[in-house]
């Protein structure tokens, strides 16, 4: 099976520990957000990995190789500007029937098999993994009719969403659905092939999951990981 990591991101918003690395290449513990991820493919049963670059792309070549220490081939595609998070696709030689589509700065326990499995059996074009969240407003929400009068008075409620995962699998008809050589994102890209009538289905899951994208969200992925590293890494690799 194969895999595509989008790790061309310059995360900024975990600055300044992403002024000197990128942040897929951030320590949880002992390794980096990147190497617990290709582990974890690894034991699903992916043997190749293609990982989209653009800031500070030659560190990734340096810390990963060509995969030979997971038993898997590991290439690279890199941006000249950045092209979102679809567009690179365009760029990958080779593309399987079927491939998984990633960030590469999340740490889970998803069951990627499982993913895979679904997108197959529902015979998608598209499929999103997705998970819940809960935002807690802290006031009272108000809710007026036309004429100022008052309808709803919800004091401090919690709302419930559906979330990407920034976890996905495509099939690589998808292509047919992005443009050649400008910016195109995932959420563009499903919604363009839902607009078709094309087969885009979510697999919802409440297996864990931390985006790491601000300092709070690494905070707490790495005191996860150092407390149960074997929640997250393959067996014998704890």
């Amino acid at each position: 099976m194969m895999a595509v990591i989008l790790a061309g991101g310059r995360g900024t918003r975990l600055a300044p520990l992403t002024v000197t690395v990128p942040k897929p290449l951030l320590p949880l513990g002992d390794e980096s957000i990147l190497e617990i991820v290709l582990a974890q493919l690894k034991a699903a049963g992916f043997d190749r990995v293609v990982i989209t670059l653009g800031h500070m792309a030659k560190l990734f070549a340096a810390v990963i190789g060509d995969g030979s220490r997971w038993g898997m081939r590991v290439d690279y595609v890199f941006e000249q500007a950045p092209l979102g998070t679809a567009g690179p696709l365009r760029h990958i030689a080779d593309l399987e029937a079927d491939f998984l589509v990633m960030n590469g700065d999340i740490l889970t326990t998803l069951d990627y098999r499982q993913l895979f499995a679904f997108h197959r059996e529902k015979q998608a074009l598209g499929t999103i993994a997705v998970t819940q969240r809960t935002v807690n407003i802290d006031y009272g929400v108000i809710t007026a009719l036309p004429n100022a009068q008052l309808a709803h008075y919800h004091e401090k409620p919690s709302i419930h969403y559906a979330v990407s995962m920034g976890i996905n699998v495509l099939s690589k008809q998808c292509l047919a659905h992005i443009p050649k050589d400008s910016k195109f994102d995932m959420p563009d890209l499903m919604m363009a092939m839902h607009h078709k009538e094309q087969r885009v289905f979510c697999y919802a899951t409440n297996c864990y999951w931390q985006d790491i994208g601000r300092m709070e969200d690494y905070d707490a992925a790495c005191a996860d990981y150092q407390h149960e590293p074997q929640r997250f890494v393959p067996p014998g690799r704890a």
